[in-house]
């Protein structure tokens, strides 16, 4: 909505910040008949899980920061009546090596006879697949576990241990560095990478780190919907926020777009907000505020110490192609191998190299990365011309690249990463990328690339830092509430992904801040 239209003096909750956990959040008290005002300072809500066409005349539209949903619980789907689907990938993943100077690779997927001969092919016999399906196995019954816990008030340590019910996966994946479990269980260098990838993804962090934040993220990679399966979202990632956003109208909230939150005041009883438009300051009151936003933005709207920023290590990347490369591995179908998560440069060795490259301050020699294709599983993101055509997406996000490494000069070392990056695709393809990269109107090829630095300046992601902070464990902790969205100040909550159980697309800070709010107004 435009600036002062349909505001009232004060709301039952002001929510700052219209990203999807603002819009859960809004939505669901909304539906429970509590008066809503969602402030957002940008031109549309959505945040970082928005769809937009980044290519000048081209009727694509991308997912162009996050890309993928697993962690977002059916339940708040069924709640919201939300209009949002999601399609399942028959290939998980595919990984391309070079071996005894032939090119072959790992597919996972398309069943399991395929699945065990693509181990038996790659390593010569049942040792990996067998050691890979007690593992999975294992995180299965984990996810089935945890999962459910997400959106109920936080459980103790011990009481979440209880749940798990299973003492070596808590000591796996609680206790102990993942890189143990990884190479206790894999004896092959790729099959190793393959399992540590979803530890690192957007997480700077060696295999063995005693912080264990890769096994936080590790742990949220495997739990999602219960089963730890990614799923691709019709429609692109607009298409959810899209969705949250008229229930959350149709429920009764105010969404007001262009509206950026500067102040909060709050005695722990009631809050006046200060906002700033495009035609000046405003205020508004509410009895509680819920903020979309990260922990540092937080304390600047509360005048608090703002935490010291967890810093962002990723390069995301967003291209379009006329067609999709020819693989040097013939034996792979391109079109399976880039509907599941294609793996590059992600043996096990290469992921520490790059990581302790990084960590000296350069950039990784062979920086690691992962692409899927998302127009394989849902074409519905591109228009009809181009479908016919045969036109097709990339989403490349690459590791291992802290935001250290682009202070020197963004667009510089940007441009270098990509190139390096593309070089370590190159490698695995018959035919150069580039060559298959469609054009746009003003007939520059259709690919961008984003930094933690780009991050943060565009979505204002503290350090570039995809979950706003490092991720925690999924347990109760001292000073982190009944909900994990609570703050120092008593009506003031934290609904964005800096919460406790926050990171990824999943609504669940959104959802458990409403679920503390209505808590307290029931009392």
């Amino acid at each position: 909505m435009p600036a002062h239209e349909g505001h009232h003096r004060s709301y039952d909750a002001v929510i700052v910040g219209g990203g999807h956990n603002g819009l859960v959040a809004a939505a669901y008290l909304a539906r429970a008949g509590r008066s809503v005002l969602v402030l957002e300072r940008l031109g549309n809500t959505g945040g970082a899980a928005v769809s937009t066409r980044p290519f000048a005349g081209v009727d694509a539209r991308l997912s162009r920061y996050s890309y993928l949903v697993s962690l977002l619980p059916k339940k708040i789907v069924r709640d919201l009546g939300l209009d949002f689907r999601i399609r399942t990938r028959d290939v998980s993943s595919y990984t391309p090596v070079e071996r005894d100077g032939r090119p072959t690779g790992l597919l996972v997927g398309g069943g399991e006879r395929r699945t065990r001969e693509a181990f038996a092919r790659l390593t010569g016999g049942e040792r990996e697949y067998q050691a890979w399906q007690r593992f999975y196995d294992m995180t299965g019954r984990v996810a089935q576990r945890v999962f459910p816990t997400l959106t109920e008030p936080l459980p103790t340590r011990d009481e979440l241990r209880l749940r798990v019910d299973d003492e070596e996966a808590w000591r796996v994946l609680f206790e102990e560095p993942i890189g143990a479990a990884v190479e206790d269980r894999f004896a092959d260098d790729l099959v190793r990478g393959v399992v540590l990838t979803d530890a690192l993804i957007g997480t700077f962090a060696d295999a063995h780190d005693p912080s264990l934040k890769q096994n936080r993220c590790f742990l949220y990679h495997v739990i999602g919907g219960g089963t730890g399966a990614w799923d691709v979202p019709v429609g692109g990632m607009g298409a959810l926020t899209d969705a949250l956003a008229t229930a959350a109208r149709d429920a009764g909230a105010v969404l007001a777009t262009g509206h950026e939150a500067v102040r909060i005041d709050t005695d722990g009883s009631a809050a006046e907000i200060t906002y700033r438009t495009a035609d000046g300051e405003g205020a508004v009151a509410a009895r509680h505020v819920l903020v979309n936003a990260s922990p540092q933005q937080l304390a600047v709207l509360t005048g608090d110490q703002p935490p010291t920023p967890a810093e962002g290590a990723q390069l995301k990347v967003n291209m379009l192609l006329k067609r999709l490369p020819r693989l040097r591995d013939s034996e792979v179908d391109p079109r399976e191998a880039f509907s599941g998560t294609f793996h590059i440069a992600e043996g096990y060795e290469q992921l520490a190299t790059a990581h302790a490259q990084a960590a000296a301050g350069r950039l990784p020699t062979t920086p690691p990365s992962e692409i899927y294709c998302h127009s394989l599983t849902d074409p519905t993101i591109l228009g009809p011309d181009l479908v016919e055509q045969g036109y097709q997406t990339l989403t490349l996000f690459g590791l291992h690249t802290p935001a250290r490494l682009f202070d020197r000069d963004n667009d510089a070392v940007r441009e270098e990463l990509l190139k390096s990056t593309l070089a370590q695709l190159d490698a695995h393809l018959a035919e150069p990328l580039a060559d298959c990269l469609a054009t746009d109107a003003d007939g520059r090829p259709c690919i961008e690339a984003k930094t933690p630095l780009d991050l943060e300046r565009e979505l204002r992601l503290p350090g570039g830092n995809i979950f706003h902070r490092e991720l925690s464990w999924p347990y109760a902790q001292e000073g982190t509430g009944r909900w994990g969205v609570e703050t120092r100040h008593a009506n003031v909550l934290l609904c964005g992904a800096g919460a406790v159980r926050g990171g990824g697309v999943s609504g669940v800070p959104g959802h458990n801040a409403a679920m503390a709010v209505l808590e307290e107004l029931d009392d």
